[in-house]
């Protein structure tokens, strides 16, 4: 027995095929529509039942053979309606088509692709779009196989322009982003010359060690004669150019570009001196062609038959069609293509040779007849607009479509207010109000903001004396301060004595053999430094140096244990580096020698600094740093002496 199920399934599709039928004949979808709504089940069934009921009637018209091209048409403007109106599948028109385009021969093919033609509006429409565009790019590439390409030129070029419309310009899958060639479009043609069919009148000059013979040409249409022979060898170097236009990259070898320069100058030279037919009887001719309503017939894929050379090379259009694959090459050899190699890149004669002879097509181009000038002018603003393409493509190919904001409340034209002169300053005291009486006070402390920031109150940076005079007071053994109580040890206090010393002290930069542990040990060194360069105008009861004679702990960090008082007390301090170093200027690598500074010392400092008053207070420094307690201003007095700064020395030791 038949299931329940099965049985609603099949009674369905016979009620819904044969309402189709009748909706044909009436040319109506009420019959269908009216079926659907009677028909018990759910939506998805009925819709799946009523797909398969429009594809069997489908089937039966193909296998009846009596159907024509307008039935065809008729049942799927039918389902067309019944997805309209929510009956069927979205996906059902595109079915239909297919299974026409399939089975029908090439001829009715092309009036039932000037229907989908047609309906190009429809397909892109909300209901149909999503659900049909992969079974119309299926479609259509079905098609494109079943066509040749060289007879069914006209054909093939509608479905190109159909897929263009019917997918938005920035749908990648029908750009070719990675810029590759069409390498299977191989020009065949005769490349033995045993074989060759042009005769052998007479042999003319030898090139390059190779015959050259002058071909036979016909008495009627023999064009007037050319300084170049028709013969084979330009047979073959004419034809092997096409595998250049196949392929552009070999034009950046070496070799390949100088078979290529050869060929082309030769193929240029019988364009520009062989006569093409004439232009008044062209004229005449294509005017006639016109008056008959006959089309222009072109070849898309050459004719390469030796016997036809002679008639190709006085062709109109002929001719238009190689001068066209030049600048097309050139153009690709010129441009900037975001997937070329780094190697292929043009060298100066290269393209110097490109430009010139860019214009000689342009002029040739111009000399062909009918509408030359024409023909050249139109051609010249296609390959500008491709630049555009090239660009675009080059940028990641980003959308056409701005998105808009739009604003559903009308905008109501609003009056601007002159704004009032005490906010412009302009009052009679110029004060600016900010809208708040503090705001108001900070921006009118100045007229000009960037001078306030430059005076002296917005100097917030306190002197290395004021920073230090704690840590300093703290490292005397005399206060008795334990470790872990000192200033140094913490992080915070550290932190901003690190930014100070390099904001002000010159032994921050200072290179040193001496090792820390932590940055405690460190600011308790620097400490000690900076202890001995301090004013004399400091009280002594505030900072101790540890010049008392009771010093019991030997711990004092602020003075050697081998050093005397009297040495101690006669160290050199920062204010005398810095008036000995402006008094040297250029002259400070004559004392070096005398502090003994080493070569590579003297090279860091010039390297450090380039005023000559600063290069002579990093060498005072220098040497400070490396005698430590022995910097004392005796010591500095006989180095001075020694290089034959005399008065120099003399005014130290009045200090």
């Amino acid at each position: 027995k038949m299931s329940p199920a099965l049985f609603n399934f099949v009674e369905a599709k016979d009620k819904f095929t044969a309402s189709a039928r009748f909706a044909l004949t009436g040319k109506t979808s009420k019959p269908l529509i009216n079926a659907f709504n009677q028909t018990p089940g759910n939506e998805t069934e009925k819709k799946t039942t009523l797909d398969q009921a429009l594809r069997g009637v489908l089937g039966d018209q193909i296998i009846e053979q009596k159907s024509s091209c307008d039935d065809y048409l008729s049942l799927i403007y039918l389902s067309i309606d019944a997805v309209t109106e929510g009956i069927c599948s979205a996906t059902t028109p595109f079915l239909l088509l297919g299974d026409v385009l399939d089975c029908l021969p090439l001829d009715q093919c092309d009036k039932i692709f000037s229907f989908v033609e047609e309906n190009v509006s429809t397909w892109k429409s909300n209901s149909f779009y999503t659900a049909g565009k992969n079974y119309l790019l299926r479609m259509c590439n079905d098609l494109l196989r079943r066509l040749s390409k060289s007879q069914n030129t006209v054909f093939c070029g509608r479905i190109q322009l159909f897929l263009a419309r019917l997918f938005p310009l920035s749908e990648k899958s029908g750009l070719n982003l990675q810029s590759q060639f069409n390498l299977d479009n191989i020009t065949v043609f005769n490349k033995n010359e045993q074989e060759s069919t042009l005769g052998h009148k007479h042999t003319e000059e030898k090139e390059d060690g190779m015959e050259v013979e002058e071909g036979e040409m016909g008495e009627d249409d023999a064009p007037a004669p050319c300084s170049i022979p028709i013969d084979y060898n330009l047979y073959r170097k004419f034809w092997t150019l096409q595998d250049y236009f196949r392929n552009p990259v070999q034009c950046y070898d070496k070799f390949s570009w100088m078979t290529f320069l050869k060929y082309s100058d030769e193929t240029l030279a019988v364009f520009k001196s062989y006569k093409l037919d004439d232009m008044q009887a062209s004229k005449r001719k294509l005017e006639e062609l016109r008056a008959s309503g006959g089309e222009h017939v072109y070849f898309a894929k050459f004719l390469t038959s030796e016997k036809l050379m002679d008639l190709q090379l006085s062709d109109s259009n002929f001719r238009r069609h190689i001068l066209l694959q030049y600048l097309i090459l050139f153009q690709y050899l010129k441009g900037q293509v975001k997937f070329k190699s780094s190697s292929c890149v043009l060298n100066d004669d290269q393209t110097t040779w490109i430009e010139e002879t860019t214009k000689l097509v342009y002029q040739l181009l111009r000399e062909i007849p009918p509408d030359g000038d024409k023909f050249a002018t139109m051609v010249e603003h296609i390959l500008n607009t491709e630049e555009n393409w090239n660009a675009w493509k080059n940028e990641g190919c980003p959308s056409f479509v701005k998105e808009r904001y739009i604003d559903d409340k009308p905008k109501r034209p609003t009056r601007k207010r002159q704004a009032p002169e005490d906010f412009l300053g302009k009052g009679p005291d110029r004060k600016i109000f900010m809208g708040n009486d503090e705001l108001t006070r900070l921006w009118n402390l100045n007229q000009d903001n960037m001078e306030a920031c430059k005076s002296d109150s917005r100097e917030f940076m306190p002197s290395l004396d004021e920073f230090f005079a704690e840590a300093i007071e703290q490292a005397d053994p005399a206060n008795m301060v334990e470790e872990e109580y000192k200033v140094v040890r913490n992080p915070n206090y550290g932190w901003r004595a690190l930014r100070l010393l390099s904001r002000r002290s010159p032994h921050f930069f200072q290179p040193t053999n001496q090792k820390f542990k932590s940055l405690a040990d460190y600011l308790d060194s620097m400490v000690s430094k900076l202890a001995k360069e301090l004013p004399k105008d400091i009280p002594s009861e505030e900072i101790k140096t540890g010049e008392e004679d009771d010093d019991d702990n030997g711990d004092n960090l602020l003075k050697d244990s081998n050093d005397s008082p009297g040495i101690q007390s006669k160290l050199v301090t920062n204010q005398q580096m810095d008036d000995i170093a402006a008094k040297l200027g250029a002259q400070w690598k004559t004392l070096a020698s005398h502090l003994e500074m080493k070569a590579a010392e003297l090279r860091e400092i010039e390297t450090d600094s380039e005023d000559v008053d600063m290069q002579a207070k990093l060498l005072l420094v220098a040497w400070q740093d490396r005698e430590g307690a022995q910097a004392t201003v005796e010591n500095l007095i006989t180095a001075l002496n020694a290089a034959g700064f005399s008065q120099i020395a003399d005014s130290l030791s009045e200090a």
